[in-house]
């Protein structure tokens, strides 16, 4: 169906029918985009970040610290459901299929928490990932510290959760594969995804601030996260304009939104910047020890 050729400001696009407008220019839209934060940070060893979901819809992830090796977030799922989840992928990729992967190249388990549940996956690359039942909520902080260390050609990663209710770090997962030639965390990012792909979820909102985060580097110490670039997706399936990204409310932070009536005010590709913090990182963060 044809889709009017000019848009007014801060106007979605939408067929005849009302649907949102997929990337492609032909509706309907699929899923809503995924929409990202890549942290101005050096190379680092620690990262601690903090996101608080504002708006969630079934099939959502929440991802507040991503590097070139894994991500670690929370989600709700398709059927309502909320975990939390700690992904690495291997050193070496054999496709999407985790079962090729030679095991010299897999993931190795230090450790996992009792009561997650840790297995294999594929579809998206190869590697090992971390999931726990974690009954989040909207408006509440959520609070992840990653550790890496690298010796013996092979990097350690360390993934710990903040339980807000009972005022306590828990140590999620611990794995290790193969060094990349930087070791440690680089390339760091946060995001938000729509992975339930099921044409009404792009007509769902999500928004979500990323705020107060860190990274500790042996060289200079912690260091606030000030500035991210806004980066999109752009599958033709995706809603085409139903994304934004700004400076918190507070300050303090970064928000993303995507899907649903979400209007596009800051363009892609753009950095954001926030001014620097009052305060230092937070003292209550828990070691490898």
């Amino acid at each position: 169906m044809a889709m009017a050729s000019v848009l007014a400001a801060g106007e979605l696009a939408h067929d005849a029918d009302n649907k949102i407008i997929s990337n492609a220019g032909t509706a309907p839209a699929r899923t809503a985009r995924s929409v990202h934060l890549a942290w101005s940070a050096p190379a680092c060893e620690t990262f601690y970040n903090e996101v608080v979901v504002e708006k969630s819809a079934h099939g959502s992830y929440f991802m507040a610290c991503g590097w070139q090796g894994g991500y670690f977030g929370i989600q709700e799922l398709a059927d309502g459901k909320k975990i939390a989840l700690f992904s690495v992928w291997d050193s070496v990729g054999a496709g999407n299929n985790p079962n090729d992967v030679k095991e010299e190249n897999r993931v190795e388990v230090l450790y996992r928490w009792d009561g997650t549940a840790g297995t294999r996956f594929g579809g998206e690359g190869t590697g090992q990932q971390c999931k726990k039942d974690w009954p989040w909520e909207i408006g509440q902080t959520n609070r992840f510290l990653l550790r890496a260390f690298t010796e013996g050609g092979k990097t350690t990663y360390a993934g710990f959760i903040y339980d807000a209710k009972n005022q306590q770090w828990f140590h999620m997962a611990t794995f290790r594969r193969s060094a990349s030639k930087s070791g440690g965390l680089n390339g760091l990012y946060s995001f938000i995804e729509d992975f339930h792909r099921n044409f009404t979820s792009a007509t769902e909102a999500r928004q979500a601030t990323f705020q107060n985060g860190w990274v500790e580097t042996k060289a200079n110490g912690w260091q606030p996260l000030r500035e991210a670039k806004f980066t999109a997706s752009n599958s033709p399936t995706e809603a085409r304009d139903t994304i934004n990204a700004g400076v918190s409310a507070s300050g303090a932070g970064f928000f993303l939104a995507t899907g649903g009536d979400t209007k596009q005010q800051t363009k892609l590709q753009s950095t954001i910047k926030r001014d620097a913090p009052s305060g230092s990182a937070p003292k209550d963060l828990p070691s490898l020890q």
